[in-house]
């Protein structure tokens, strides 16, 4: 007999053995289509005690609506009328996976009502996404100019006044409350409380937590054992069907079990935990490989990937970088972007472009958050942080070594000729620099922040822009000043130009050896040091770092060329950059007597500056 055989035999013993219970807490509907019923919840009069956790009880109404009755901790009196000890919600959906109640309608006027429920003496809390403080005011029925932010509750008002929701952070003054008197405040509820057309809620609970049973397959229930209190068990759902014909063999087996448990257990040990290893080894996998499609998640699937937000990385204007967790093995980095900024252009940007990726040289996105009022798009996680950290100095600089630059150079290249030529439609990036350069743990890079990015089909050699777009120090000339020529694919070489230069080291103090730094501008200076045969002051360690610096400086001074017609395509900067020969100099267009070149010239010198100065505040 097999240790397979064995192991099948003892599974349906454990069946049999647990028929007796488990056949009654099988799972349950008020209604055809409504929410399944199961643990930790149960029905009223359908399900034993034991069948749900406390706190967990459902109703079924005469409407078979699925119903969860929230505690009152008085029962108080409005309008003459006694309010009930319970605020009833009708259930639409229940989340067993990421926990979550989905709430179709309350039962009764829920301003009314809210003021008394006690969430304390329940297991479940509003999600943090929908709450919200709301002052209430009874104003007289008279006509009212700004009604934007004056928000009507219909179930309070009457035919003598008219009863009106304001969000308790805005200042009152702006609003038009002539005959108006305070009512009462709401703190931290619903938004949709005030809304006459239901806006969907959700009701997040944290214990008992099933989220592993279910993420699994299986289903959870209390354990049989009165030493744990409220305790639970993973267990297959799958075994409830055959449940009622194995009871009786369950009662005649049972008393034999113990015995064959104890000369088969020792036996068949080592093989049943290397049977486990390997189906929770494939259970991670297939669950790890499903995160690796960009997947739209919940708040509160957020903060649990978090951990509640316990690891911030980083943050800025855009909002706030955290470190996730999707499994031991898969690690992420979650942008909580600020709802302060901008009209959600960044989002759908990033979300719209990023999303159709796929390349070695591009990060990736592994989802995104569009759940209330809270946007965020989670990537991998790449563990060495941005290009700029290693060429902020000469020091950090030297830890790659100009070999591995200059295939950062070319990896980046690449990732830049891929937006343009790779995809369906051709992406222009706008924001290329260092600091949208991460690194993962073999220091390859990755293009990141499509933010700012702008989508074309690749025969469209001209973009329209209403406003420029990019960080100072990397816009290319055209982007301010159409005097240049037209926006297109050439913009994103200007800054990948820019890019190289500063990676040479040409936006440095040092680097424009003691001439006056207010007056020079890197790229001019740099060129003149070229076309003149000096050397650059840059600190190299082998002997054919010399010719690796010399030609980035080169290919970077290709492209950022006033004009963009006079650079070369991405395609061609990877073959100068794989190139075994150095290139030819480019022309000079700093001694160009043209008034817009000058201008520009000048304009560049000012943004070294700017950059210089965001630098040493950094």
């Amino acid at each position: 007999m097999g240790p397979q055989l064995i192991y099948l035999i003892l599974l349906s013993l454990f069946v049999v053995l647990g028929s007796s219970v488990q056949h009654e807490c099988h799972e349950e509907k008020c209604r055809h289509h409504g929410p399944v019923v199961r643990f930790p919840f149960r029905l009223k009069d359908r399900h034993q005690q034991h069948c749900g956790y406390p706190g967990f009880e459902l109703l079924c109404t005469q409407n078979k609506d699925t119903v969860l009755e929230l505690p009152s901790p008085v029962k108080a009196s409005i309008k003459d009328s006694n309010l009930p000890f319970s605020v009833q919600f009708s259930i639409k959906e229940i989340d067993y996976k990421n926990q979550l109640i989905k709430i179709s309608k309350v039962f009764g006027c829920l301003p009314e009502l809210i003021r008394f429920l006690n969430l304390s003496a329940s297991p479940f809390q509003f999600s943090d996404a929908y709450s919200d403080n709301f002052t209430f005011f009874n104003c007289s029925k008279i006509k009212r100019d700004n009604l934007y932010y004056l928000h009507p509750v219909t179930c309070l008002s009457s035919k003598d006044y008219d009863v009106y929701a304001v969000y308790s952070e805005f200042p009152l003054y702006e609003f038009d409350l002539q005959s108006c008197s305070k009512m009462f405040d709401i703190h931290q509820s619903i938004a949709w409380i005030v809304s006459d057309s239901l806006i969907p809620c959700e009701l997040e609970w944290s214990r008992p937590s099933c989220r592993y049973c279910e993420s699994t397959g299986k289903h959870c229930r209390l354990k049989n054992d009165s030493s744990i209190l409220h305790g639970t068990e993973c267990y297959s759902s799958k075994s409830e069907g055959s449940v009622p014909k194995l009871r009786v063999a369950g009662e005649v087996l049972g008393p034999f079990l113990a015995v064959f448990l104890a000369i088969a257990s020792y036996w068949i040990y080592s093989s049943i935990k290397l049977k486990k290893e390997i189906e929770l080894k494939i259970e991670q996998f297939l669950v790890d490989y499903k995160a690796l499609k960009p997947t739209r998640y919940s708040y509160a699937d957020i903060k649990r990937i978090t951990d509640n937000f316990i690891e911030k990385l980083g943050g800025g204007g855009y909002g706030t970088v955290y470190k996730g967790k999707l499994s031991n093995d898969v690690f992420v980095a979650i942008k909580v972007l600020n709802n302060s900024k901008g009209n959600g252009e960044d989002f759908i940007n990033e979300v719209g472009t990023i999303g159709r990726i796929h390349h070695v040289n591009v990060v990736r996105l592994v989802g995104y958050c569009a759940d209330g009022f809270t946007r965020a798009l989670v990537y991998e996680f790449l563990p060495n942080d941005s290009l700029q950290k290693f060429i902020s100095s000469e020091k950090q600089r030297c830890k790659l070594g100009w070999e591995k630059l200059h295939q950062i150079a070319v990896d980046i290249a690449k990732g830049v000729e891929y937006l343009h030529q790779g995809c369906e439609q051709r992406i222009l990036h706008f924001d290329i620099k260092p600091n949208n350069i991460l690194l993962d743990d073999n220091f390859n890079p990755k293009i990141s922040d499509f933010g700012l990015a702008k989508l074309c089909s690749k025969e469209q050699s001209i973009v329209s822009m209403t406003a420029a777009r990019g960080t100072i120090g990397y816009i290319a000339p055209e982007v301010f000043s159409r005097n240049f020529g037209n926006v297109s694919y050439k913009s994103d070489v200007y800054s990948f130009g820019m890019l190289l230069l500063e990676m040479v080291g040409g936006l440095k103090k040092n680097d424009v050896g003691g001439q006056d730094k207010s007056q020079v501008y890197f790229p001019e200076w740099i060129y003149n040091k070229l076309e003149h045969g000096e050397e650059i002051a840059i600190q190299i360690e082998k002997e054919g770092d010399n010719k690796i610096v010399r030609k980035l400086t080169i290919v970077g001074l290709w492209c950022i060329q006033w004009y963009p017609v006079e650079r070369p395509s991405m395609k061609v900067v990877i073959q100068m950059l794989e190139s075994k020969e150095t290139p030819s100099m480019p022309r000079n267009p700093f001694t160009s007597t043209n008034g817009m070149q000058n201008a520009a010239t000048e304009h560049g010198k000012l943004f070294s500056r700017d950059l210089e100065i965001i630098s040493e505040s950094e």
